[in-house]
């Protein structure tokens, strides 16, 4: 048996008014989702326990069956491992984005206009050469997405993340001490952050893109800081024998380098609006005709819709998968030579109206050969919550989809 997860980030929704009250999900014209719950069986999981706030780090790791206390330490570390960056005993590594504050100071966008890769290799080179004292440093990561390590660090600090806030004066979030003994560390990241806008404000790539009418990268924003994390492989948690990872999303690749699947590199991945979604359903056929016994294919659009607040957008992403993943996936497994488990959810929700994540249960389907179809017929979410599945927690869900 085979098995297969799509996971479509942040793709559930609230009631939008922009789409007469229903949910992208709800709006979209998904008839390969709709038929997959017809095939399958529907129920909800929860992916963010109690105390943690909803992250797709934390949601990730939770739907693959982890115990958060004995492995989070944070989604700077996951990212690192993506990068090929090593964390040494005395490193603390952080997610570092490239933000956009407007001129009243407040948040503008957690994306800096979703900077290209190659710009924003620029400022991290001059971030480095002007904020770099040799305890810190900054590594390039994909669009706004940046990776920093400080060396001798206290992670019991409060970080915001800038997705959480837009609007919000950017002063009113800085970084704060959850002890006493972590003031340094605080103190020493916010002064990173002011230094940074003075390096970025006449940068010539923030001059380009300001006179092409695009949002510059004018502040760096650190957050989610941990150490090395110590995780056991879901080959050794769940038997996996040959697993791969397909993401546009250094989190999401680091979480699978710590799980111990191997990662797929797919050209123009983007984890945007524009990704190649052929070629990354091309990409896991392929492993899984090549002997894997696991893929996680990871699709980043719908979440970058839900923090633009654009319902519209977000539909429209919800088709694309649908029109170009999830249906010629199914038209392809009608010749595959092996019996293949397909699971799809998103992460956590993302709902348009506020902006930012949630910690609610999301709506799987479940898909194999010998499964007893529940009575949903379409994938949505309040359709997925009547499913015969119920509310799962925990492992239960990761643990149903790899059952041989």
């Amino acid at each position: 048996m085979k098995h297969i997860i799509i996971l479509g980030d942040g793709m559930a929704d609230e009631p939008c008014e922009e789409l007469g009250g229903m949910t992208p999900l709800e709006a979209a014209d998904s008839p390969a989702l709709d038929e997959l719950a017809r095939r399958g069986r529907c129920g909800m999981l929860a992916t963010v326990p109690s105390g943690y706030a909803p992250g797709s780090e934390i949601a990730h790791l939770s739907l693959l069956g982890y115990n958060l206390p004995d492995v989070f330490e944070g989604r700077g570390t996951l990212e690192a491992a993506s990068m090929g960056i090593d964390i040494a005993d005395d490193e603390m590594a952080m997610r570092c984005n490239l933000i956009c504050i407007a001129p009243d100071g407040t948040i503008k966008n957690h994306s800096a206009g979703h900077i290209s890769s190659e710009e924003a290799s620029e400022l991290i080179t001059a971030l480095n050469e002007s904020l770099g004292d040799g305890r810190c440093e900054f590594f390039p990561g994909v669009s706004y997405r940046h990776l920093l390590k400080i060396k001798n660090a206290d992670k019991r600090i409060s970080c915001t993340p800038p997705h959480d806030v837009p609007g919000h004066p950017a002063a009113d979030e800085m970084v704060r001490p959850d002890v006493a003994e972590a003031a340094e560390t605080a103190d020493y990241i916010n002064r990173l952050i002011l230094r940074s806008q003075e390096v970025l404000a006449n940068h010539p790539v923030n001059l380009r893109r300001i006179a092409a009418g695009k949002d510059p990268a004018n502040s760096i924003w650190p957050w989610s800081p941990g150490y090395r994390p110590a995780m056991k492989t879901m080959g050794e948690l769940f038997g996996v024998r040959d697993g791969y990872v397909i993401s546009a999303v250094d989190l999401i690749m680091g979480i699978g380098v710590y799980a111990g699947l191997k990662p797929i590199i797919v050209e123009g991945a983007t984890g945007l609006y524009d990704t190649n979604y052929e070629g990354k359903l091309q990409a896991a056929m392929d492993a899984l005709r090549s002997g894997a016994d696991f893929v996680f294919l990871h699709i980043e659009a719908s979440d970058e819709a839900g923090h633009e607040g654009d319902a519209l957008l977000k539909k429209r992403t919800v088709e694309n998968l649908d029109h170009r993943v999830v249906c010629p996936l199914l038209k392809a497994l009608e010749e595959f030579d092996e019996d293949v488990t397909v699971a799809l959810l998103p992460d956590h929700p993302t709902p348009c109206n506020i902006r930012t994540h949630t910690s609610d249960p999301v709506p799987f389907v479940i898909w194999r050969k010998d499964v007893e179809p529940d009575d949903v017929k379409v994938y949505t979410e309040r359709s997925a919550a009547k499913g015969g599945y119920g509310l799962l927690r925990d492992d239960e869900f990761i643990r149903e989809v790899l059952r041989p």
